[in-house]
């Protein structure tokens, strides 16, 4: 028992160290139309960003008039042209804290991305996975079937022999065609599992291998977690969202500026009058300060306010999930390694009863049916070690869906 317990440690150890020197992609899973639009998602954000972040540049505004009017006998015409600058160069600290708002908005809308798209490589890895898992319980169902069938078979012979009733005889019938029945239904979930991967993957899942994921500790779960980064990033957000707020409704200053240009041709004051032309430029610069007085300056602060405080409480409230999450996985994987520890035994005790039975077959103590049945049970035994190792897999891809460090 001793034994068994090393080698399975041994064997934990050894893929660990092997998988942790593996570099995988798990972005590879999906297809390259999903990761193009995800590109596409980084790209806007980006582009966003730098607009909300030179948002406190104010336009140049340029204006042009050109007119005609005939208010007596000759036509005459009037052209304006005018640049005009209303740029905020203080604003209580509003423009320092947009600058740093845009970056952090950035930063979150970024994150958000990433969540999404490792949901999508996380969905698109475990339907992989289930249908490798699908095919060995399929391959362990057939072998079901062939122990169902061998025992009907016995049946048939012993009823045949007067041995047996045909009671027997009826519920060997239905066993086997209640686990063919399973087979069918096995085989039209992998038909699901085919469909659903697909449409996260242009890959033909039977070339694929299955990623092989390496135990990650709590810290570095923690620690390298995108979900948790995300919660960190809006807590920033909300800080220097709070920090605009409060400037919108604090003293600014504006420096003002600007150049006219206007003429008019064939100007008539009155109908006896000569047409004359008139032209005439000039520039203007200033300053201009403003103190805005609002109702809701207080509620609209406080409401900031909130959301800086209630981000902070969610980043908390979202570790305390984040280590429940991580627990459960580990007591599964436990368990999983209970089951292969189990497997293993029944695997040795199937090793022994084969070659027992093959001796006393040589011997003609057994038939070929009892050798069948034990060899069937063992490659059963096989089949469900792979099953567990895929299970274990399975549970430590919920973890790799928040990890952002690859192996």
């Amino acid at each position: 028992m001793k034994a068994l317990k090393l080698l399975v440690v041994l064997l934990a150890l050894s893929s660990t160290q092997s998988f942790a020197n593996k570099i995988i992609n798990l972005d590879d899973y999906i297809s390259d139309d999903k990761k193009n639009l995800f590109e596409f998602d980084y790209k806007k954000v980006q582009s966003q960003s730098l607009q909300l972040r030179d948002s406190w540049i104010a336009p140049l505004r340029l204006n042009y008039i050109y007119s005609k009017s005939n208010p007596y006998e000759n036509v005459q015409t009037q052209q304006s042209a005018s640049i005009k600058l209303d740029q905020p160069i203080f604003q209580s600290g509003g423009i320092y804290y947009g600058i740093k708002f845009a970056n952090a908005s950035k930063n979150y809308s970024n994150l958000s991305i990433d969540v999404a798209k490792r949901k999508l490589v996380k969905d698109a890895v475990t339907l992989l996975m289930e249908i490798k898992e699908i095919e060995l319980k399929i391959q362990k169902q057939k072998l079901q079937i062939k122990n169902a069938e061998i025992d009907l078979e016995q049946k048939t012979q012993q009823y045949l022999n007067g041995q047996l009733d045909s009671g027997f005889l009826d519920n060997s019938m239905l066993s086997k065609n209640k686990i063919t029945q399973i087979l069918y239904d096995l085989q039209t979930t992998k038909e699901k599992f085919i469909s659903s991967f697909q449409a996260l993957s242009h890959k033909d899942y039977r070339e694929l291998s299955i990623p092989r994921l390496a135990m990650i500790s709590e810290e570095d779960f923690l620690k390298y977690n995108l979900v948790l980064d995300m919660s960190k990033s809006e807590i920033e957000k909300n800080k220097y969202s709070k920090d605009v707020v409060v400037a919108k409704y604090l003293p600014s200053i504006n420096l003002t500026a600007g150049y006219t240009y206007s003429k008019i041709s064939d100007q008539q004051y009155t109908p006896a009058s000569p047409p004359t032309t008139s032209s005439q430029d000039y520039y203007d610069y200033g300053f201009r300060i403003s103190i805005p007085i609002n109702i809701n300056t207080f509620r609209d602060i406080e409401s900031a306010k909130v959301d800086y405080l209630k981000s902070r409480l969610s980043k908390a409230d979202k570790v305390t999930q984040l280590k429940a999450i991580y627990e459960q996985v580990i007591q599964n994987i436990k368990n999983y390694d209970k089951k292969i520890l189990l497997s293993f035994e029944d695997k040795k005790i199937y090793q022994k009863l084969l070659s027992d039975t093959k001796e006393l077959f040589k011997a003609g103590e057994k038939t070929h049916y009892d050798v069948e049945l034990l060899q069937n049970s063992l490659e059963m035994q096989e089949i469900d070690y792979k099953i567990f190792q895929l299970d274990k897999q399975l549970e430590l891809i919920t973890l790799y869906e928040m990890y952002k460090n690859e192996i």
